[in-house]
């Protein structure tokens, strides 16, 4: 397969900025190819799902396109004070990609995943905007903070800035997995696929959006297994959520 580094124009960020796009061989499929775009978590960058998982060895043989996304440290949201970051991936990065690459368009087509912060990404943007996305796998992700809202009681340089981008009530609730599962019709929800190691210190987050979402007869898969946060978890568990995404968009081996 190939794998292309890209630099496009982010009209939502205003800046020029990067992906990673893999690409299947031409005698895998004819395309067009569905779409899996992965989100990264907060101490890492567009490059981190390939440089410490087998991402490429797991995707080699299949008729997809895979997506790295660069969010900085924004939690793909658009900021209250800084830039659109969900507008730059929902807009900008779709759009980018559609025109660019032989894509299956829309939902039936597009799954979306991430870690940590990528998997609150994945799973709001997810939630938010079913008609792009089909499916999406979150792993480790980090639910609460936004409904805790703790940033507002604490000066240092991480709540600073949080309170930058979640500075209104409004963008609360707005980029709240929560109240976006509230929101929307259950029949309607993409195909979720959740997991959490037993030693994540991100094991609650995870455990009440499940209960949160079961509550709300969202159909969904949640998965807890032997782990904690860390690139060992994640590489073992992407496969997992490949399988799953597989299933949901109907991805074939290789002619």
């Amino acid at each position: 397969m190939a794998v292309a580094q890209v630099n496009y124009w982010s009209p939502s960020l205003m800046k020029e900025t990067q992906c990673c796009v893999l690409l299947p061989d031409r005698q895998a499929a004819k395309g067009p190819y569905p779409v899996w775009y992965l989100l990264h978590g907060l101490s890492d960058d567009y490059t981190a799902w390939l440089r410490w998982t087998s991402l490429e060895r797991y995707v080699r043989d299949l008729p997809l396109i895979v997506v790295l996304a660069d969010g900085h440290r924004s939690f793909y949201t658009d900021a209250t004070d800084g830039f659109a970051y969900e507008q730059a991936i929902v807009k900008d990065l779709l759009g980018f990609v559609d025109q660019h690459f032989r894509t299956v368009r829309g939902a039936k087509g597009r799954a979306i995943g991430g870690l940590s912060m990528g998997g609150y990404g994945s799973m709001k943007l997810a939630l938010k905007y079913p008609h792009l996305f089909g499916s999406v796998n979150a792993h480790s992700g980090v639910y609460l903070h936004i409904k805790e809202r703790w940033w507002e009681k604490e000066d240092n340089p991480w709540a600073a800035e949080q309170r930058r981008i979640y500075g209104t009530e409004q963008a609360c609730r707005e980029n709240d997995p929560f109240a976006l599962a509230a929101a929307l019709k259950p029949d309607r929800a993409p195909a979720i696929w959740m997991d959490c190691g037993l030693d994540d210190f991100l094991l609650r987050d995870n455990r009440e959006l499940h209960a949160h979402l079961k509550k709300l007869g969202i159909r969904h898969t949640y998965k807890e297994f032997p782990g904690d946060h860390s690139w060992a978890y994640w590489d073992e568990h992407i496969q997992q959520a490949l399988a799953f995404h597989r299933r949901a968009l109907n991805i074939g081996k290789a002619s």
